[in-house]
């Protein structure tokens, strides 16, 4: 049984949107991509489940964050705590504050 956006507990739906040039990751993000062992020392990117063509693709798209109130990249998204899934070109984010 798969769980529907709509009978959880998500705050925002957002859509993704497609940018020419990536958007780069804050320090903040940085950090703790390194200490979650997603990001290797010198700063790629080792997301599990994702595939190098597909993280080429991630790294072209953005959100409109209602957390952060900004345009961050979606890898920034994607490995928020708040980022709940993404289905059919929507983030479905769950807009908690963060720590």
């Amino acid at each position: 049984m798969s769980i529907s956006p709509e009978t959880t507990e998500t705050k925002y739906d957002v859509p993704i949107k497609q940018v020419e040039k990536s958007i780069k990751v804050s320090e903040r993000a940085k950090q703790e991509l390194k200490s979650s062992g997603m990001m290797d020392e010198k700063g790629k990117l080792k997301l599990k489940g994702v595939s190098p063509k597909m993280l080429k693709r991630m790294k072209l798209e953005s959100v409109d964050c209602p957390v952060f109130e900004q345009e961050i990249g979606f890898v920034q998204c994607y490995v928020c705590t708040n980022f709940h899934s993404r289905i059919s070109g929507v983030v479905y984010c769950k807009g908690e504050p963060l720590k």
